[in-house]
């Protein structure tokens, strides 16, 4: 009698055999039967251990363990097939060099479903993985909405419709049929007119399709010429927390019903497209709120008040972004006659962080218009909001009210902490601006100086950001821009309307610095119109700005 194997040791090899659910049977070289499990007895009732092997097995497999042994390889491995008791079977040969040949009989009706069914797996995966590399290509809620329709129905049946989130009294939908082009509608319809469609809607789990009766599907939902329905899957596309929608998926009459391994691929794919459809409409919710943000962020676009004109530009530190810590306003008199309030500032600090402080001082200011005369009252309180606030940046600004009397302007300057202004008189030559005044944010007490300033016809006042005078760049790359050449550049532009002096200005920074990094530059122009014709300047400067 055959010894049991102790705890721990291994079975011999063909007691080990015995535990496959295969028919298996070892045969020795001369063609004896050496052992067979239950399975192979099972099928073959004549393999008993020392009868000969042609006597027990069908003949094609006999020929085939003598040619194994002749060749004293397994065909390379190559199986042989035919009847094996009332079974098509399949025998592929092990060969064992003390042993023989252990053949391993496997039917082909199961071999041939496990074959189909890893094809069918294999094109699920590669559907999904499809629509998953899809969804990821597009942020955009309509562009997802019509993938979702396009693949869903070119895979799962002959027809798809995405159905969005009502949008007010509409629902947004996005219809295709397989092989054919997408449509898009807004249906003024009530969802709970569909079975299971509402509920979908809502984000509920989905109803079977075997509980749904096509002949209840609203005309709405199928598409022109499609003909009769026979079956009908709706799934809700899940979000983030929310319903994305739902997808309805349908079959014609004469089509094969969905069946229950269809609907869980299905809702595999919805749920991809259902997290695509939320991230995408979620982007598309924060862009619009980015926008509206920045609009509000962004500095204005300056003209003409009260017979002055002004102008402006601002460049941020990096190109790919649109505000920063440097802004200017102009606040237009309240009453005819009056001043108007020009104001340009700079908070320490780069990008979004440094443009959102700049905001907030922007309309702390426009709330402090009615003291505008005061420049001293509005810094020093602007002063005390920053030291109570969570930030510990500072900033430093230039105010100036401005008005036209006559063919002049006047003005009242007040620097806290900022580069002093530069006075441009129609021959060309500048003058430093005299105000001064301490970081407002720093400490607790901000004081400074107020100047007056005349601009006659012709003459402008600047206001920049030392954006400019410490940009680097020049033959070297490392030169700093400096107070020097800036005020050699604005005499060059003695004469010009405030607007040309802007882009001359930004124009030549900007051949400094090259590709180099640079600060967030802001630079204002106040000027006092000429009255007179631009034929009274000097010949020589004006055939320079020609040049």
């Amino acid at each position: 009698m055959e010894r049991e194997p102790e705890v721990g040791e291994s079975p011999p090899h063909h007691l080990a055999r015995a535990f496959v659910p295969r028919p298996i049977v070892t045969a020795d070289r001369d063609g004896l039967v050496r052992h067979a499990n239950d399975y192979a007895s099972a099928v073959m009732p004549d393999l008993i251990p020392g009868v000969p092997l042609r006597d027990a097995v069908p003949a094609l497999l006999a020929e085939a363990h003598q040619r194994v042994v002749a060749m004293e390889a397994a065909e390379d491995g190559r199986a042989v097939s035919g009847l094996v008791g009332e079974r098509s079977s399949e025998a592929h040969p092990t060969v064992q060099s003390e042993q023989g040949v252990a053949w391993w009989l496997v039917d082909e009706i199961d071999r041939r479903l496990a074959v189909d069914a890893l094809h069918v797996e294999r094109k699920r995966i590669a559907f999904l993985a499809e629509a998953s590399n899809g969804f990821l290509s597009s942020l955009d809620s309509e562009r997802c909405m019509d993938l979702t329709a396009h693949l869903a129905a070119n895979h799962f049946g002959d027809a798809a419709v995405v159905v969005a989130p009502v949008s007010g009294s509409r629902l947004p939908v996005a219809t295709c049929q397989a092989g054919g082009p997408l449509r898009r509608a807004e249906r003024e319809v009530d969802p709970r007119d569909v079975p299971g469609l509402a509920e979908a809607l809502q984000g509920l789990p989905p109803v079977p399709s075997r509980l749904i009766d096509p002949r209840t599907v609203a005309g709405w939902l199928v598409p022109d010429g499609f003909g009769e329905v026979g079956s009908v899957v709706i799934t809700p596309l899940p979000g983030h927390g929310t319903s994305a929608g739902a997808l309805i998926l349908l079959r014609r009459a004469s089509s094969v019903p969905f069946d229950e391994e269809e609907e869980i691929v299905a809702r595999m794919f919805a749920a991809r497209s259902g997290a695509a459809l939320s991230a995408a409409r979620l982007y598309t919710e924060q862009a619009s709120v980015s926008q509206t943000l920045i609009r509000e962020l962004l500095p204005p676009v300056l003209h003409q008040i009260s017979g002055i004109d002004f102008a402006g530009g601002y460049r941020p530190s990096k190109d790919r972004e649109r505000v920063g810590g440097d802004f200017y306003d102009v606040h237009p008199p309240s009453l005819e006659g009056g001043r108007s309030l020009a104001v340009l500032g700079d908070v320490c600090g780069k990008g979004l962080e440094a443009a959102i402080l700049a905001g907030k001082i922007r309309n702390m200011l426009h709330a402090l218009l009615p003291m505008g005369a005061d420049h001293q009252r509005m810094i020093e309180l602007l002063n005390r909001a920053l030291l109570t606030s969570d930030g510990t940046r500072f900033a430093t600004m230039v105010m100036v009210s401005a008005v036209r009397a006559q063919n002049s302007v006047s003005l009242r300057v007040t620097s806290a902490g900022h580069p002093p202004v530069l006075v441009v008189r129609a021959d060309g030559s500048v003058e430093v601006g005299k105000s001064t005044g301490t970081l407002i944010g720093v400490l607790p007490d901000a004081s400074a100086t107020t100047v007056n300033e005349s601009l006659a016809p012709g003459d402008f006042c600047v206001l920049v950001t030392d954006g400019f005078t410490e940009a680097r760049g020049g033959p070297t790359g490392d030169e700093l821009f400096g107070d020097d050449r800036l005020r050699r550049a604005l005499s060059d532009c003695a004469g010009m309307p405030a607007e040309a002096v802007v882009t001359y200005i930004q124009m030549l920074a900007s051949d400094w610095v090259g590709a180099g990094t640079h600060d967030d530059m802001a630079i204002m122009v106040i000027a006092a119109p000429r009255t007179q014709h631009l034929g009274v300047v000097d010949e020589s400067r004006r055939d320079s700005f020609a040049a």
